[in-house]
């Protein structure tokens, strides 16, 4: 690589960052709560629960995720999980031809005396997908994995509300 080549993509790798900062991106970087300690539960085994505990116990920085309720300063339950599957659209022939995925998750923080922290929230998440009957096993995966994705996106949205949480006046 000549050095005129090199001084270019200095340059534009420059300009690059440049254009970023000045747009307001920024990494996320740690995660602050206002709450020392943390309980999650629902009332049925969840996958969703062991991602977002996980995600919590990686991402806290001086918030701590507890195993018993009467340890924790709040409580967040995800009062409940609801996939739905739905058709979009028909072919000319009458068959489905494309599929909505909705995901709806409802959930609350509260604290020992049972003050709510944050009104109770509800993440609504929607996907689509083409189907094709000649393609049904890679169409199932391809569902498959667009379930965890949005299942990824609902952790990460209650990660992003769990750090506006305050205590209650």
């Amino acid at each position: 690589m000549s050095w005129s080549s090199q001084f270019r993509l200095t340059v534009a790798a420059f300009a690059g960052a440049s254009l970023m900062a000045a747009c307001g991106f920024h990494l996320r970087g740690d995660v602050a709560y206002t709450f020392p300690t943390i309980y999650v539960t629902s009332p049925a085994p969840q996958p969703i629960v062991t991602e977002l505990k996980r995600t919590l116990d990686v991402s806290t920085g001086t918030t701590r995720l507890v195993d018993s309720p009467k340890d924790a300063a709040v409580t967040l339950e995800i009062v409940s999980v609801v996939d739905d599957k739905g058709v979009l659209s028909l072919s000319s022939g009458g068959r489905v031809s494309e599929y909505a995925l909705t995901k709806r998750v409802s959930f609350n923080l509260r604290d020992k005396e049972g003050r709510d922290w944050m009104p109770a929230g509800e993440i609504v998440i929607r996907r689509s997908y083409t189907f094709n009957e000649s393609e049904v096993l890679a169409r199932e995966h391809e569902e498959t994995r667009v379930l965890r994705e949005m299942q990824t996106d609902a952790v990460q949205q209650i990660v992003r509300r769990l750090q506006a949480a305050r205590k209650p006046v």
